[in-house]
């Protein structure tokens, strides 16, 4: 870690963000004094406390006492404003102050590192290529944006001979990381209050295509469109193809077929076709890097217990079935669906969802109404805002009007009542907000 040859401290501002606790953990493990902000404390951040990471969340001489600019780095989230008042302290006090994407590309600088990119799909893809990674006695460090059942943690480190990183479209962070072996999922449009246009989002998965030291180590999904000879990945004709899926009590099978191997009645209890995609390109990528542990990696399948927030069952009753997760966009949205509807097939849905961004309601609002059509009842919460200011006009009413099925706004006091006197059994409660909050208070409840 030559780059951080000077530092002692480092402090992150938004330190509580899935993305940021990994690394800060990742820091803690090797040695530096860790600590940083963000508006509350969270779960995480509380296990972040249990670690030795110091947690502040007012802007005090006392809090930042033990920091000076020589050997201190500041961290920093893209997804805050250029004022806020711990950054523009920094910067005024001449701290160096970088983005998060900066300090992972410089971390995994020179090392095989292998990167999930796509709209959909990564922190699921990243978290499944780590566990077979590790499975197979691997020295990997995984920086994930997830927590990981398996560990109760969003961080695998047995050591540094690879890294498995997400490659994070936000913001173009990925253009900050120089892979190895990548792969991309999927490219629909998003976050376009960054990009302004389809084609913009487009052009910047070109250019972290680019990265790559050539194109055969990129791997693509079918409905990926990306230019060279990289090697794709489909349930038909395809550089490697996945055939024979089945559901066997409960649990996915298929058989994975490519040029180096052939891997049959593979099992995985991750619910849903999308993720048996997610399932094949972490095979993908590990065995590009080792191929010789391919058998490892496909049993280690059975054993992922799957990650917070990615279709957690947190309630599992014969009264009721209550799934929580991150889905956001209304292709998340309408995965998580097709994979209720394979479990539940002739029972009626309710979701609750909390729509993240005015600016993402408002450039996919008809897709949102359509797929949240699709369920029998429907309950909204305001819009989480997270880094936006309000937009004129788009506000969960302006949503709810589009939406054709039974339909409500709910305010968050309200969805105690939803979710446990409901007449569906299935709810789900959906959103990239804090409407995970809003889950786990109820499981604190019950």
């Amino acid at each position: 870690m030559r780059a951080f040859d000077n530092i002692k401290n480092i402090f992150f501002i938004g330190i509580g963000g899935i993305g940021m606790s990994s690394i800060a953990r990742y820091f803690n493990e090797n040695g530096f004094c860790v600590s940083g902000y963000d508006r509350t404390k969270s779960d995480l951040i509380c296990s972040l406390e249990s670690e030795g990471i110091r947690f502040t969340d007012t802007l005090t001489p006392s809090a930042l006492q033990h920091l000076s600019p020589e050997t201190t780095l500041i961290v920093y989230t893209a997804a805050i404003q250029s004022d806020h008042p711990f950054l523009k302290y920094f910067e005024t006090h001449q701290f160096k102050c970088l983005k998060r994407a900066k300090i992972l590309g410089q971390l995994t600088a020179g090392k095989p590192t292998l990167a999930v990119a796509g709209t959909h799909g990564k922190t699921t893809t990243s978290a499944l290529l780590a566990y077979m990674l590790y499975c197979a006695d691997i020295k990997v460090t995984g920086f994930l944006g997830g927590i990981l059942n398996n560990f109760e943690s969003n961080y695998i480190s047995t050591g540094s001979d690879v890294f498995v990183v997400e490659a994070d479209e936000f913001d173009r962070s990925f253009l900050a990381l120089s892979p190895t072996k990548a792969c991309v999922i999927a490219m629909d449009p998003d976050h376009l209050d960054i990009y302004e246009t389809a084609e913009a989002f487009q052009k910047t998965f070109r250019d972290f295509a680019k990265k790559l030291p050539t194109k055969a180590q990129l791997f693509i999904s079918e409905d990926v469109d990306l230019e060279g000879q990289v090697i794709s990945l489909s349930t038909a004709k395809a550089d490697i193809y996945i055939n024979n899926i089945c559901i066997k009590e409960g649990s996915f099978y298929f058989d994975y077929v490519s040029d180096l191997v052939s891997l049959t009645n593979i099992k995985s209890n991750l619910p849903g076709k999308y993720n048996i995609l997610n399932s094949a390109m972490a095979l993908s990528l590990a065995i590009a890097y080792q191929p010789q542990h391919a058998q490892i990696y496909a049993d280690a399948l059975a054993s992922f217990e799957g990650i917070q927030r990615r279709f957690n069952k947190v309630i599992d009753s014969e009264e009721l079935v209550l799934i929580d997760d991150y889905a956001h966009h209304p292709k998340e949205i309408a995965a998580v669906l097709e994979a209720v509807n394979d479990l539940y097939p002739s029972e009626k849905k309710s979701v609750i969802f909390q729509s993240h961004l005015y600016s993402r309601t408002r450039d996919f609002a008809d897709d949102f109404a359509s797929v949240l059509s699709e369920f029998d009842e429907v309950n909204l919460l305001e819009i989480y805002p997270a880094r936006e200011e309000p937009i004129a006009g788009i506000n969960a009413a302006f949503l709810c009007d589009k939406i054709t099925v039974q339909k409500r706004i709910i305010n968050k006091n309200e969805i105690s009542s939803v979710v446990y006197q409901n007449k569906n059994r299935i709810v789900l409660m959906l959103g990239a907000g804090d409407i995970g909050v809003e889950v786990q208070k109820l499981i604190k409840e019950k």
